[in-house]
């Protein structure tokens, strides 16, 4: 390439020499890729207002109250004690995104990711609607404030914060739950003015992003921006430009032989920048602003079809593929991803299929020994901490396996509520001759309800003689 060919890379195509920002006004992209977007858009939008309120045995779909240290997935309630699980789950995430972008570039970002489809699929569709197409809304921004004007920017505004205001109770809901944000929006100010606090600084915080920061998240903020630059190789598949077939460029010129003039398939006619939503030009290569949305896929094919070239000129494909005209390879690199995320997978599921429904922890008193009476039974006063991963209340009663000591409780009733801890003191009691000498592994035996739920080993000390 040539220098000027190169210059693109000295700074981000939203930003002009000055420092400057460059408002984006991207062409209303149209063609299969994006119907194709706009049903996966709509799925996903419907998924996340609804999630929320979706409920699996009583518990959110979805949940991450890190409040109360309670998080819910799929239904299913995980505790701080099951960190161990979601340590493994992300971890898997995290191997799988990096498989995923080796394999299929920053798709994920320009298809699945809220960020992309809210602003394209939402906000931006509504820019469209108010302000009309790209030329439109140029002439706009640089007319005059008529009355017009102010009606149509005025009209835009106040739907983005209406938005941005259902997005950040849809947020919290995800945080502190629907339930719990129903009583924020109806109870009187006073009795939740921090949720409200909360709800206006998100508010604002995805009307600040979706009005004015807009792809600026995609380049300058997001941190997979950046990540993916270092996991794409040769082999990756991402939105390309076929420079082999496509260059030299020129205009088209009407019964041109273009092999003859050794010109390539791409009439230099700039819709694949116009389209682009982060204002890159696709045919200088990968670039980091890139987000794989392939609106300048649906672009280029739109014009090929219409000067009569077979489409594909823009698609997604490998540098390698380009260079070679071979189908996408499996690397090593992609086999071993592949093996170690299928390991992880297996062992996440094992882990969640053999997760107990109780948790109990059971320790001798702090400070505490052996007690003997003159009737030569040994005393032992232990703590135990049982907690209630479930949706059901239990009666607890705490009994011994075996039948040579007896094991009382502080309270008399002892009710284990849902989602809750239970902390209670035992007491047990063997004879002397039960114990021998030292110490004697023991089982205490909890009954939920009438009903055996878990066995718990501890030790019982006694005398050494």
């Amino acid at each position: 390439m040539s220098e000027h060919s190169e210059a693109f890379r000295d700074r981000i195509a939203t930003v002009n020499e000055k420092g400057k920002r460059i408002w984006i006004f991207p062409k209303k992209p149209a063609g299969s890729f994006y119907n194709k977007r706009k049903l996966v858009s709509y799925l996903m939008l419907g998924f996340l207002f609804a999630g929320p309120h979706l409920r699996i045995k009583g518990e959110p779909l979805l949940m991450l109250n890190l409040i109360e240290r309670k998080f819910v997935i799929f239904g299913q309630v995980f505790w701080p004690q099951d960190m161990y699980i979601l340590a493994v789950l992300l971890i898997l995430a995290v191997v799988f995104v990096i498989l995923f972008t080796i394999i299929y570039g920053r798709i994920f970002c320009g298809w699945v990711c809220p960020q992309t489809i809210f602003m394209e699929m939402v906000f931006r569709r509504i820019e469209y609607f108010i302000e009309g197409d790209a030329p439109a809304q140029r002439l706009l921004d640089k007319a005059p404030w008529t009355f017009q004007k102010i009606l149509k920017k005025t009209t835009k505004h106040v739907l983005f914060w209406f938005l941005s205001f259902l997005i950040a109770n849809t947020f919290l809901a995800y945080i502190i739950g629907s339930d719990a944000l129903w009583h924020i929006q109806t109870d009187p100010l006073g009795k939740h003015l921090g949720g409200f606090i909360a709800i206006v600084i998100f508010t604002y915080a995805f009307y600040g992003v979706f009005a004015f920061l807009r792809e600026q998240v995609c380049t300058t903020i997001c941190p997979y921006g950046r990540l993916q630059g270092v996991l794409l190789d040769q082999n990756s598949m991402v939105v390309a430009y076929d420079h082999v077939r496509g260059e030299n460029r020129a205009k088209i010129k009407k019964d041109e032989d273009r092999a003859a003039a050794q010109k390539g398939d791409c009439i230099d006619c700039l819709h694949c920048v116009q389209v682009c939503p982060t204002g890159i030009d696709i045919r200088n290569g990968t670039q980091l602003e890139c987000t794989n949305c392939t609106a300048c896929i649906d672009a280029c094919d739109h014009m090929m079809d219409a000067v009569g070239q077979e489409k594909g000129l823009v698609r997604f494909v490998s540098e390698e593929g380009i260079k070679t005209r071979k189908p996408f390879q499996w690397t090593r690199r992609v086999k071993a991803y592949s093996i170690l995320l299928l390991a992880l997978f297996v062992t996440l599921v094992l882990l969640i299929l053999t997760r107990e429904d109780f948790q109990t922890t059971l320790i001798r008193q702090r400070g505490s020994t052996y007690q003997m009476d003159e009737h030569g039974h040994i005393t032992n006063i232990y703590e135990v901490n049982l907690l209630n991963k479930t949706h059901q209340s239990f009666r607890i009663q705490f009994r011994l396996e075996n039948h040579h000591g007896e094991i009382k409780t502080v309270k008399a009733h002892l009710v284990l509520k849902p989602e809750t801890e239970l902390k209670e003191r035992l007491i047990i009691r063997y004879p002397r001759s039960y114990i021998g000498n030292g110490s004697k592994k023991i089982k205490v035996v909890i009954y939920g309800n009438g009903k055996k739920i878990q066995t718990v080993k501890t030790k019982f000390f006694g005398p050494i003689l």
